[in-house]
């Protein structure tokens, strides 16, 4: 059971099930079992350590690596040391990790294996750096990790947390191409864990067994782990996704509760033998980042024979807005293509141009109020004015809401493509593709996938005279950007559609993709 009081802060939450349940498992991964006990003295041993090495209350420590159980000891000595965990996409390419280790200034960096060439390659270009610390060890110069951390005190560092102390931050992408660091701080947490406690989907109980397969540095896989050691759950965490994997862990652990894309869920789905498969320990399934197909989600409620509950929030309310309860699931309250109805104590409007509330059935911007909306983005002053205009964050999406308060998503006001989870602006796809010397021009527009729910189309205009295929442009736009936000198809014109001002009208280019669809987004 959640319980703000006794743990108002992050940092509280080892420190307190250390004391209740040490002996009990608090994370599963790859074989290897971390104890409550053991998870309170290793993140004492992190926060010292951080201390040891100059970090201050406020700075920023980061992590690039795929899942590892190890990420919540280092999240937690974090909040020990009054100091943000900043975790990097590390689907990214080497520049856009470079952006945000500097624009968020962090003092260390933890990084796992798979990723050593890469911090190679940045570590010069990011001036704030002091340390990096190798987490699979085996590096000439960074210390590895297991080494660092057991070489440091294990008393508690003596440190008071404060509410307002920024203790995750993730980096969300922008119009302008340029990523914006989230500060989420223990305070918003608080109102997640009061809102969550109330609700069946993240109701979880002490023994049970959560899975964690989503990506850390996204907020779903960060909460996922906070929310099951809050109570007292064993989370077995995944390094990547695998359906393999998944359904294998599913049954050897017997999986009570978990939090799956739609992706992840049509993966699932289609996975040979999977009919045959034992899910009777599963209780909650959750799932968001992008809503689902109704036929897919019949499928699963019968295949998986859990209550599901949709997600819908963004990073800068720590996941949480609206949620589609399992009794809405049933079909015959015709819900199913809502995104639901808000947390009990936040207030979810939809407005006009001018934040005034719409009536019934009109689509406006869907805007969000509660204690969970972050504090505000990283050294970006004006677009956190601009996104909690009136005391409210504003989404960027548009939808509308029923007669009975049930929220549907209709479009989205700020052109963002999510793709199987991943945010993708039209902007940062643009820059890359603009660079090719034979692109004059181009849009870069979300069309509708059966995988991912929306896949990136580049459409572009070429230089008089000049010539390229498909194939040369996605190929150049992998060497400039991460893999999931390159085009998986291009089409050529003569010339954009733009309005009087110049402005693209990727309403328009949408228009032929999407007709026939009731919802124009993912």
């Amino acid at each position: 059971m959640l319980d703000p009081v006794a743990m108002p802060h992050l940092a509280d939450i080892p420190r307190v099930q250390a004391g209740r349940i040490p002996e009990k498992p608090a994370f599963w991964f790859e074989g290897e079992t971390t104890t409550f006990g053991e998870l309170d003295t290793r993140a004492n041993q992190v926060a010292n350590g951080l201390v040891a090495l100059g970090v201050q209350p406020g700075d920023r420590v980061a992590y690039l690596g795929k899942n590892m159980a190890v990420y919540y000891e280092m999240l937690f000595g974090c909040a020990k040391a009054r100091a943000a965990m900043t975790g990097i996409n590390n689907r990214l390419a080497p520049p856009e990790m470079q952006f945000i280790l500097s624009d968020s200034e962090s003092k260390i960096l933890f990084v796992s294996a798979d990723f050593y060439e890469a911090a190679t390659k940045i570590a010069s270009q990011c001036p704030e750096l002091k340390q990096i610390i190798a987490i699979d060890g085996g590096h000439e110069e960074w210390p590895a990790y297991a080494d660092w951390r057991d070489s440091q005190n294990t008393d508690a560092p003596g440190i008071s947390p404060q509410g307002s102390d920024d203790v995750i931050q993730l980096y969300t992408s922008g119009t302008t191409g340029l990523p914006k660091g989230v500060m989420l701080t223990n305070d918003n947490y608080r109102a997640v864990f009061e809102e969550a406690g109330k609700l069946a989907w993240s109701a979880y109980e002490e023994g049970e067994v959560v899975m964690n397969a989503m990506p850390l540095f996204h907020v779903a896989g960060c909460n996922i782990g906070i929310l099951a050691t809050a109570q007292g759950a064993k989370t077995v965490v995944l390094r990547e996704i695998d359906p393999k994997v998944i359904l294998d862990l599913v049954e050897e652990h017997k999986v009570n509760h978990t939090f799956w894309v739609p992706a992840v869920i049509l993966m699932l789905s289609q996975y040979p033998g999977v009919d045959d498969r034992d899910f009777s320990s599963l209780k909650t399934i959750s799932y968001g980042a992008s809503p689902i197909a109704e036929d897919l989600l019949k499928r699963a409620v019968d295949l998986f024979g859990a209550k599901f509950t949709q997600l819908y929030g963004l990073t800068e309310t720590v996941g949480l807005g609206t949620y589609l309860p399992p009794e809405a699931h049933d079909p015959s309250w015709g819900k199913l293509r809502s995104c639901g109805v808000p947390y009990p104590t936040s207030v979810v409007r939809v407005v006009d141009g001018d934040d005034k509330p719409l009536p019934t059935g009109e689509v406006g911007e869907i805007v969000i109020k509660g204690g969970f909306v972050m504090k505000g983005y990283w050294h970006r002053e004006e677009a956190t004015d601009e996104a909690l205009e009136g005391g409210f964050f504003h989404t960027g999406d548009a939808g509308y809401v029923d007669e009975d308060g049930f929220l549907y998503i209709h479009d989205r006001i700020k052109d963002m493509i999510v793709s199987g989870g991943e945010n993708v602006y039209p902007a940062e796809v643009e820059n890359a593709v603009f660079g090719h010397p034979a692109v004059a021009d181009v849009a870069v527009i979300g069309i509708p996938s059966e995988k991912w729910g929306e896949e990136v189309k580049a459409i572009v205009v070429l230089k008089e005279g000049e010539q390229a295929t498909a194939e040369d442009i996605i190929a150049w736009t992998r060497e400039k950007i991460a893999g999931y936000k390159c085009p998986k198809s291009v089409d050529f014109a003569d010339a954009l559609p733009r309005n009087p001002s110049g402005k693209i009208l990727r309403k328009d280019l949408r228009e032929p993709y999407w007709e026939g669809t009731d919802r124009r987004v993912s």
